[in-house]
């Protein structure tokens, strides 16, 4: 099957595209340091435009001392030395633009890393022009401005004795924040931007960005006064040439706040990354390491609002999976006797809705979770969790099931290519463990089998380029109610197309409305559709007329 190529001079090509995203430190080593880099990614270009992909969402790969991962940054316009150099970047550029394949950088612009030339000088004194870069507050260095947490823990200010001044900064403390009250910071941010454009770069996923609003003084993180005036501003100054996509992660967003984001007029942003459908099992008003049960009528619902609410005016992101989340597998599905079908039935589930997918790598082989004991665990969060909880009197082994569930290790095990030492990630020791299973999960595998996820999710790319009921066609959710189906409808004025998904290891009836009887089967996990539904079955019909 011929890769479907995009027209990229089109404004809105990317509601038609599909986007990877690849977390460059597991995905593929070259050096035996036992850390992914950007050789590494050149390396499967060929294996990403075979997936039939658009474009590869990269996460950070700019200079940083990874404090967090990358998501510190200290110089812009530099290439970390762990990934690479610049010139390894150009060829990324230049190699994937031959594939028809964009590279969608990422972007941290409500913060800097504390090593980074703006903050060393603002640290000089009040009168230096960067100091204004950064947000500050006078005060005794016993007192705190207010009692704004970070989401790191502690407290959102921290003091610096030789100025008698507090910075504030959401994360880490080694992560102030950028004060984009400053115009002066503001052009200096666009400046770096139309370098990255200039270098190739076609597009910007926005770390936190409905963060840079801000005012610390009311105690406002998420959508500030002034925040669409920033965004409006970026678009005008920074993402001002045709085809530029801008990602915006959100996770304040709600449908209302979207349509701004993401209004078709391009005055803001592309599109959102939303969060609603990742929260559904969580304790209202408690942290997501306290889990209630899955519950599929919550998904839909949540799905049919953003799908009904945005269409027409406003686009969304569609991903289950990325570095910082749990394998969609193992959480919606089964990753032991039905794992290849209920992976193909997630993805049928998602891409046959209207936004812009993100497959995160390893979605399309079927990745699981991980299982590992706490002394192997490597993310920050998850050890910080584990210490707090057991300290507080939990169990230790409810505390260690909620972190096979939920801890970000589960998504930033190595990539695995082929059943060999280490999974074919690297020839060293790799700096998170591979999970055991790549001797049956690996991609090397996948490409042999016809019948495998890699090739389900690669017809489901072909499908949205072929059929624009997929980008255009409005959504109506089936039986609602129903806690085991998901089915919904996407019609156009002569275009009609259902999906039926079963989220269950049982057979199951299901009644296809009558409309559909005769149509064509575009795609379905099973060799035949049949009256019943087996178990983790998935279909989509399609109609003319």
């Amino acid at each position: 099957m011929a890769k479907v190529l995009l027209d990229k001079s089109k404004r809105d090509w990317w509601k038609s595209a599909v986007f990877y995203q690849i977390y460059p430190k597991s995905f593929q080593d070259t050096t035996g340091s036992g850390v992914g880099d950007l050789r590494g990614i050149i390396s499967k270009l060929d294996y990403l435009e075979n997936l039939g992909i658009d474009g590869i969402w990269l996460s950070p790969v700019c200079a940083s001392p990874q404090v967090d991962n990358g998501y510190d940054i200290s110089d812009y316009c530099a290439i970390d030395p762990m990934f690479g150099t610049m010139e390894d970047m150009e060829e990324l550029i230049a190699e994937g633009k031959k594939r028809g394949i964009s590279i969608i950088f990422d972007l941290v612009l409500n913060h800097s890393s504390d090593q980074h030339k703006w903050f060393k000088e603002a640290l000089k004194g009040k009168d230096n022009p960067y100091h204004d870069y950064y947000i500050w507050r006078e005060g005794d260095e016993n007192t705190p401005p207010n009692d704004m947490r970070a989401t790191f823990g502690g407290s959102a200010w921290t003091y610096v004795p030789e100025l008698k001044e507090w910075y504030f900064h959401q994360f880490a403390v080694e992560q102030p924040d950028l004060n984009w009250e400053n115009p002066k910071m503001r052009e200096d941010i666009y400046k770096m931007i139309r370098f990255w454009v200039e270098k190739g770069i076609e597009g910007f996923r926005l770390d936190v960005i409905d963060q840079i609003g801000k005012d610390p003084d009311l105690q406002i993180t998420c959508n500030g006064p002034k925040l669409h005036d920033y965004f409006r501003e970026l678009s005008a100054k920074a993402f001002i040439e045709e085809g530029i996509v801008s990602v915006g992660e959100a996770w304040g967003a709600n449908t209302e706040r979207a349509k701004l984001y993401s209004a078709p007029d391009g005055s803001e942003l592309s599109m959102v990354f939303q969060f609603e459908h990742i929260c559904l099992d969580q304790e209202p008003g408690k942290d997501k390491w306290d889990m209630i049960p899955l519950s599929l009528p919550k998904l839909k619902d949540c799905y049919r609002r953003w799908q009904q609410e945005l269409h027409g005016c406003g686009w969304n992101s569609l991903f289950f999976n990325n570095h910082d989340l749990p394998r969609v597998v193992s959480r919606w599905g089964n990753d032991k006797e039905y794992r290849v079908e209920s992976a193909k039935m997630l993805a049928t589930m998602l891409h046959g809705m209207e936004g812009t997918p993100y497959i995160y790598q390893g979605e399309e082989l079927g990745m699981t979770n991980i299982c590992l004991p706490i002394e192997k665990h490597v993310d920050l969060e998850t050890l910080n969790v584990y210490k707090e909880r057991v300290g507080l009197g939990y169990d230790p082994e409810e505390v260690m099931k909620s972190i096979h569930a939920r801890s970000r290790d589960n998504g930033r095990t190595p990539m695995q290519w082929t059943d060999g030492l280490n999974g074919g990630f690297t020839e060293g020791t790799p700096w998170v463990s591979v999970n055991e299973n790549y001797k049956e999960i690996n991609a090397e595998a996948a490409l042999k089998d016809l019948d495998s996820v890699f090739y389900y999710y690669k017809k489901l790319i072909d499908l949205r380029k072929t059929y624009p009921v997929f980008s255009d066609g409005s959504f109506t959710l089936l039986c609602p109610e129903d806690e085991k189906v998901f089915a919904y409808t996407r019609d156009t004025e002569n275009a009609h197309m259902l999906v039926v998904c079963n989220f269950t290891g049982e057979t199951l009836e299901f009644e296809i409305p009558e409309e559909y009887h005769g149509s064509e089967m575009l795609i379905g996990n099973y060799s035949e559709y049949a009256p019943e539904l087996r178990p983790y079955e998935a279909v989509i019909l399609y109609y003319e007329g």
